[in-house]
């Protein structure tokens, strides 16, 4: 009897696990981001007859739809009392993951960009052992960074980082604010200060993505700085155009929690989604700050 008793106290401490089923929601995002990769590659080059930006406006609406589908699975699962404090770790390890890999993604780049400031247009202007490449093939090329004229020729102008620029860093660094007085506010279940803050958040999000198609349309229009212009080109508009890409992102995701809130999810002691939406948009925020640095200033 004694160890029955025991038996049967040991396996209540453990906690049931609840394994999900089979999702068709990784391959629908994989879909997605093919259409988007290829229709963004076929506008840039002109292929596949002009059809690109149909490619690519189909990879958007498959990855909106895909989104919706799976956070529709997920808030199900979550409110049907399905998951545990495991499940909630499991949670944390996920998102930490996702991030880490971001990280990485962003660091390709900014590697990118030090290469070429660094180590490609020194060496076209004749540094190191190169002597030959600026005598010989380009004579006139001055090897400086924003590179303005590019050895072919290609010229464009640099965009100034004290405009719109430094609104959407004053925009963003002032969401992460707002977005930590919501956290904050759920945590104290204060519900009216948390909708608040947290639909201010988006709302600023929303603003920045705004500036940044029009500070695209000024830079196409009046400063010849364009995706094909040259390598400064290039990283510009990679590095900001990602940026802007996940700022979209992390916008959407919380818009989700705000209707969630609204709706009255999550309580002080279970919002791990609002907490991984906002580990993703401090990252978002840092990652601009590097950018307003390393592109902008610099």
């Amino acid at each position: 009897m004694t160890t029955t008793h025991t038996n049967t106290d040991a396996q209540q401490d453990y906690e049931s696990y609840y394994v999900p089923a089979q999702s068709i929601w990784p391959i629908v995002g994989a879909v997605a981001l093919f259409f988007i990769a290829m229709g963004a590659g076929s506008t840039v080059a002109g292929l596949f007859g002009g059809n690109g930006p149909w490619m690519l406006l189909a990879g958007i609406g498959i990855l909106l739809f895909m989104l919706t589908g799976w956070f529709r699975d997920v808030i199900r699962e979550s409110m049907g009392g399905m998951y545990s404090s495991q499940m909630d770790r499991s949670f944390r390890q996920g998102m930490s993951w996702f991030i880490f890999s971001e990280v990485m993604f962003f660091a390709a780049f900014f590697g990118a960009l030090f290469y070429a400031r660094m180590i490609a247009v020194p060496w076209l202007g004749g540094d190191s052992n190169n002597a030959m490449t600026a005598e010989v093939l380009w004579p006139d090329f001055i090897p400086t960074w924003p590179l303005e004229k590019t050895p072919g020729g290609v010229e464009t102008t640099a965009m100034g980082a004290w405009g719109l620029p430094l609104i959407n860093t004053i925009i963003l660094l002032t969401s992460s604010i707002t977005l930590h007085i919501a956290h904050v506010a759920m945590e104290e279940g204060n519900r009216q200060k948390l909708k608040v803050f947290l639909g201010a958040t988006v709302l600023l999000g929303w603003i920045f993505l705004g500036l940044q198609v029009e500070e695209y349309v000024h830079a196409y229009q009046e400063l010849n700085l364009r995706l094909d212009s040259g390598i400064y080109g290039n990283t510009f508009f990679l590095l900001t155009g990602f940026h802007g890409m996940h700022v979209f992102l992390g916008s959407i995701i919380l818009f989700i929690i705000l209707l969630r809130v609204l709706r009255g999810h999550m309580t002080p002691d279970s919002h791990f989604a609002f907490q991984a939406g906002a580990w993703y948009w401090h990252f978002v925020d840092v990652v601009w700050l590097c950018l307003f640095v390393f592109v902008y200033i610099l």
